[in-house]
């Protein structure tokens, strides 16, 4: 029989529906109920596409016996991380301030005043490697809890204290300058992995926002080490088995240092932070690979995830059916030789062997290799290479497909918007366009209320229950931003300036200038969470900063200019130190260090000829943060068209920044020497 979760919309809450653990979804009611019977919480964390929840799951809480120990001794509440990034970012905190690690699955036990005091991750059903089994665990905090009760609630009030005394205020600092970005280089050079790309051991992750900081830092300084660490990297990446070489996109991170077996969930912030990096990487270099890689990972995006409704699903899982029944890691994407001739032949399966570099002894599990393209393009025909990957990925299609997570995150949703609009207009893609726009479309339509403030996730049409974070107000905001200077459409503008008003009066400190992940009326916590650090996608704070700045660049707000400049403060003091953690605020301090510069080209229409040629060279600029309007002369659509007459009866750009002008100018030769100077 079903339990409380049959009716949540989460898929990762619906995968635990019919559990025989009696799980409640994280509601007061839980709580209350916990109050009333006078046992503890056991809080759960995962999410869908999370390989050892689904471990966990199947060996414990799938398990009849140790499901009623729970449903005994403990009101279970299970949480989707995607969905409750602030009770996510709450318990792991106090998780990796007690243990010093933390991951998912994440197991909290916790008072019924929601306050924690044990935590792990993931438990076994049987004592192994050190790990007690879950079912002691679970014995060992009751008899606690009956016998030591004074003890337990003096431990988790301990731990609440010590979590409020956390909070971050850095408001008043000074953006950072020259000198702190230079240490920031200075200190990814010394992590940086000249044999492999990428910063630091294993297990490696895409830094994708250290890589837009570095691009940004080289437009800005011509800093050439700068450069070159961002296409190695890329290169490297991209060659790799985290990358998927038949149909595209990247996987979640590599388990070794060279990229070649990945953990194989693809989750759609990934791969839009990572689109718009090898985007921008062709728009520094005019790399092939990188215009490959930015339009294979767009598709991508467009063809796997994209939902009914013109969203786009948060994930697609690393597990499926071996075609045994049994769901394994990675199945979908690995291959032996023998698969490669079934496919193939003989001769072309020993030439896509050479090509993808498939060995007998495997890469991977039990003899089957992740693709890989380990020699340079020219090995191979490059017409018989695109055959054999066509042969290929048709056969994979015949494979028991990953399980995709349908659930649509506004936060990630906003990221995949800026890469899609962008990745379109650099390479005369209108389809990736119009997907970014439709996106676009169902945010506004499903998300937004009428007092322009955000859910956090929706599913199948239907807005979920959550109230959007710090996170989803920027990063949908950095979206619309981008829509606007690609569309040329101000309503996208005007939508970005309701959010980042949001960002001002609800998320921030107005005293120090601090910024905080939940708003001021959220639901009251143990403690409000607060975290400047990036780690797999832009941090609310770091990202706020970033449509907060341009935003006043394309209005001349002082207020917002001021919010983001404020916000960067934090980025002086942890630029110099990890730089590895705060990627997209330095990308957005250098920004604000160029301008940003504002650039306005006006035209007689938006189909002129001349107006498109200028206004492909505006977004074609490699200025850190610059933005873009277009439209005809005196234009309602974006403040920055305002005054901004033709020039001798010609389309013409105007570009600002510092509250200083150059000279208007028709020529798109000149207008790409500004912006790249």
């Amino acid at each position: 029989m079903p339990n409380r979760l049959a009716h949540e919309t989460s898929p990762y809450l619906l995968q635990h529906a019919d559990n025989p653990v009696d799980w409640w979804p994280w509601s007061e009611e839980a709580f209350a109920e916990a109050r009333k019977r006078n046992v503890p919480v056991l809080l759960s964390i995962g999410y869908s596409s999370c390989h050892w929840c689904h471990v966990m799951a199947h060996e414990s809480f799938e398990d009849q016996e140790t499901a009623e120990y729970l449903n005994a001794h403990y009101v279970s509440v299970k949480v989707d991380r995607e969905e409750r990034p602030d009770v996510d970012a709450v318990y792991m905190e106090a998780v990796q301030a007690a243990t010093g690690q933390g991951g998912w699955p994440m197991t909290v036990f916790l008072t019924p005043d929601a306050e924690p005091f044990y935590f792990g991750t993931y438990f076994p059903p049987a004592p192994r490697q050190g790990m007690p089994s879950f079912r002691q665990v679970l014995q060992g905090v009751h008899q606690a809890w009956d016998e030591r009760r004074d003890e337990v609630t003096e431990v988790a009030g301990k731990i609440v204290r010590d979590l409020a005394g956390r909070e971050i205020s850095y408001g008043d600092a000074q953006t950072p300058g020259e000198e702190e970005l230079a240490q920031a280089l200075l200190g990814l050079t010394r992590e940086y992995d000249p044999q492999r790309g990428g910063f630091g051991g294993a297990p490696k992750f895409p830094p994708s926002m250290v890589l837009e900081f570095l691009l940004r830092h080289h437009a800005r300084t011509g800093a050439e080490g700068a450069l070159q660490m961002a296409g190695d990297t890329c290169e490297r990446m991209a060659r790799g088995g985290i990358y998927d070489q038949l149909g595209g996109g990247f996987a979640r991170y590599s388990v070794d240092r060279d990229w070649v077996v990945p953990h194989f969930e693809k989750m759609l912030y990934d791969n839009a932070l990572l689109c718009r990096v090898y985007a921008h990487l062709w728009r520094a270099t005019g790399s092939d690979l990188a215009r490959r890689v930015a339009l294979e990972t767009a598709d991508f995006m467009v063809r796997e995830l994209r939902t009914n409704e013109g969203g786009f699903a948060s994930a697609l899982d690393a597990d499926s059916d071996d075609g045994t029944g049994k769901h394994v890691e990675g199945a979908y994407y690995v291959w032996t030789p023998e698969q490669l001739r079934e496919v193939l032949g003989e001769q072309d399966a020993e030439l896509a062997a050479r090509h993808f570099g498939v060995t007998e002894e495997g890469t991977f599990e039990e003899g089957a290799s992740v693709l890989q393209l380990p020699v340079r393009d020219g090995f191979v025909d490059a017409g018989k290479a695109a055959s054999v990957r066509e042969r290929l990925l048709a056969a994979r299609s015949e494979r028991p497909a990953p399980g995709r997570d349908d659930k649509v995150v506004a936060a990630w949703n906003g990221l995949a918007i800026a890469a899609l609009a962008e990745t379109g207009a650099y390479f005369d893609r209108p389809d990736l366009v119009e997907a970014a726009v439709a996106a676009a479309d169902l945010l506004v339509r499903l998300h937004l209320d009428e007092q322009a403030r955000l859910t956090r996730t929706s599913k199948d049409g239907h807005a979920g229950a959550n109230a959007g974070v710090l996170e989803d107000y920027a990063d949908v905001a950095e979206g619309f931003l981008a829509l606007a200077s690609v569309t040329g459409e101000g309503v996208w503008l005007e939508f970005a300036g309701f959010l980042v008003d949001h960002v001002l009066a609800r998320f921030t400190d107005p005293e120090s200038g601090s910024l905080y992940d939940t708003a001021a009326d959220a639901e009251r916590l143990i403690r409000r969470p607060q975290d400047p650090t990036d780690n797999a996608a832009p941090s609310g704070w770091s990202a706020a900063a970033g449509a907060l700045l341009g935003y006043a660049a394309h209005t001349g707000s002082e207020p917002h200019r001021t919010a983001a400049e404020k916000a960067l403060g934090v980025v002086k003091a942890l630029g110099p130190r990890v730089p590895r953690f705060i990627g997209w605020g330095l990308a957005v301090a250098e920004a604000a260090l160029d301008g940003p510069r504002e650039v306005a080209v006006v035209g007689p229409s938006l189909g002129d000829e001349g107006t498109r040629s200028l206004h492909r060279t505006a977004l074609l600029g490699t200025a850190p943060g610059a933005v873009v309007a277009v439209g005809v002369p005196e234009s309602e659509e974006f403040p920055l068209l305002s005054g901004r007459p033709l020039v001798g009866g010609e389309p013409a750009a105007y570009v600002c920044r510092n509250f200083t002008c150059d000279v208007p100018t028709t020529e798109v030769e000149r207008l790409r020497a500004v912006l790249s100077d």
